[in-house]
């Protein structure tokens, strides 16, 4: 569990790495794009060369667990727990855990509901742990619209989701680290639209939502998306967001939730399998 905070932390996955690479080579020479571009790559390449965090805000660990039938979740927390101090001592972590009334930092990451933790059961002989480490900076862009919006036009339509995630990534600029990756949740209630936004971070880049309109829609976003003019770490340029990913769950007649998640340029993310006493990390 330790293993899997330090590469969360220190490793930015290679799609990642690979597609910040793709749009350095969209930018000008000699452009503040470019130059940024630049300087995040030699970064990446540093924090995993040392073993030291990509960002100096470590974030906020959010684990999603798939375990087999008759697991302990209480074992499994106090392994996560354990894992989260120890990964502060080694400074894999920064001690981020602050009491919102006392505003005392609990000095290891752990603390009321910190780290968050979702458990899910299944009939499988392996345990798979998947940890987002989001930042706040990129937390703090997370939206949730609530259609109709009449102040964005936006109706309960494709076409008014459209206008929700155009709207989201215009605003994040300044305060989220582009180029980003918009998790978007469509539908549920309050909580499980966002829950579900930020399950759509885990996808893979590469990969083809299996809905056709909504791989439509997510191919369509991240060209109108990059085409702001916002790009990296918001200095202009062609690349803005390296991926748009959504998800639906059913809701409310009364209710339609547009929930985005914005993943800034150091997207942390890292899965586990345990299986048959054999660890392996993706």
């Amino acid at each position: 569990m330790l293993e899997l905070f330090r590469r969360a932390a220190t490793d930015l996955p290679a799609e990642v790495e690979e597609a910040l690479a793709a749009g350095r080579e969209k930018e000008e020479e000699g452009s503040a794009a470019r130059n940024a571009l630049d300087v995040i790559l030699r970064n990446i390449e540093l924090a995993r060369k040392k073993s030291t965090p990509i960002c100096q805000d470590t974030g906020t660990p959010v684990l999603f667990v798939h375990h087999p039938y008759g697991w302990s979740t209480s074992r499994i927390e106090e392994e996560v727990l354990w894992a989260a101090r120890e990964a502060t001592k080694r400074s894999y972590l920064r001690p981020n855990a602050v009491h919102p009334i006392t505003g005392k930092n609990s000095g290891d990451n752990t603390g009321i509901g910190y780290p968050y933790l979702h458990f899910h059961e299944w009939d499988k002989d392996e345990a798979v742990f998947r940890i987002l480490l989001k930042g706040g900076g990129s937390e703090n862009c997370g939206i949730q619209y609530s259609l109709p919006d009449s102040g964005l036009g936006a109706g309960r339509d494709l076409k008014g989701i459209k206008k929700c995630i155009l709207d989201a990534v215009f605003r994040a600029q300044g305060y989220g680290c582009a180029p980003g990756i918009l998790g978007v949740g469509v539908g549920g209630d309050r909580v499980s639209s966002f829950e579900e936004s930020k399950l759509q971070l885990f996808r893979s880049l590469g990969d083809r939502n299996p809905d056709p309109l909504l791989a439509e829609m997510e191919e369509e976003l991240l060209e109108k998306t990059n085409r702001l003019g916002i790009g990296p770490m918001g200095f202009g340029g062609r690349t803005t967001v390296l991926g748009v990913k959504i998800g639906v769950r059913h809701r409310l007649p009364a209710s339609f939730f547009v929930s985005i998640s914005y993943f800034c340029w150091a997207a942390r993310k890292k899965t586990m399998t345990v299986k048959n006493g054999e660890v392996s990390y993706d």
